[in-house]
């Protein structure tokens, strides 16, 4: 395998999420909602066109539970359900994706971000670029010289410098960190008393 341009992992889970939420809802003439599927696939053709990749995968979570739930019952519990308008447009936008020919993977059992991760660990040992198109702090972890992170609605991208700017270590740290200050949003608990900069300084 031979790259010339960057290889991307597109976070879709999470362009999904921030579609849904930053657009007014949008439908079809029979009511059917479309304000995220509009917003992904904008997305997708603008970053097409801005880096021409010569490979790509567009990476969801799967339904269901995954292995981090076996270890940890807790595990993203006070989440709401998905908004059912939002859940209307998961299956549409997986066929546009497809219909684009475009591989799409949903991996059982594991989140977007394993695969991710284990796509960016299988690219990087060829010596292959990777860019990284998501939001997602736990992903931050992977950067290094071969591999950065896009956001794509700041139009930002993250290196190594780029990520200690912004947590106050590296990248090969970032688990660390993480598992010091926690995730609510996750519902993981950290340390108690310990919030970002006393996590950096240790």
């Amino acid at each position: 395998m031979n790259a010339t341009h960057p290889i991307l992992l597109i976070d879709g889970s999470s362009w999904l999420h921030r579609a849904f939420n930053a657009l007014p809802p949008l439908s079809t003439q029979t009511s059917e909602p479309t304000g995220a599927l509009y917003g992904v696939l904008n997305m997708l053709h603008r970053l097409l066109a801005d880096y021409q990749p010569d490979y790509l995968a567009v990476i969801f979570d799967a339904p269901g539970k995954t292995f981090r739930h076996e270890q940890f019952a807790a595990y993203k519990a006070p989440r709401p359900p998905l908004d059912p308008q939002l859940i209307q447009q998961i299956e549409p936008l997986h066929t546009c994706i497809r219909a684009l020919g475009l591989p799409l993977l949903q991996i059982v059992g594991v989140e977007a971000d394993d695969v991710i991760g284990t796509l960016t660990r299988q690219a990087t040992a060829r010596g292959l670029p990777v860019l990284i198109v998501s939001v997602d702090k736990d992903l931050t972890q992977l950067v290094n010289e071969q591999v950065r992170i896009l956001d794509t609605m700041k139009n930002v991208v993250t290196d190594i410098s780029g990520v200690e700017r912004k947590f106050g270590v590296p990248p090969a740290l970032i688990a660390d960190y993480l598992a010091l200050v926690g995730d609510s949003s996750d519902n993981i608990p950290g340390v108690a008393g310990v919030g970002p900069i006393t996590a950096a300084k240790w």
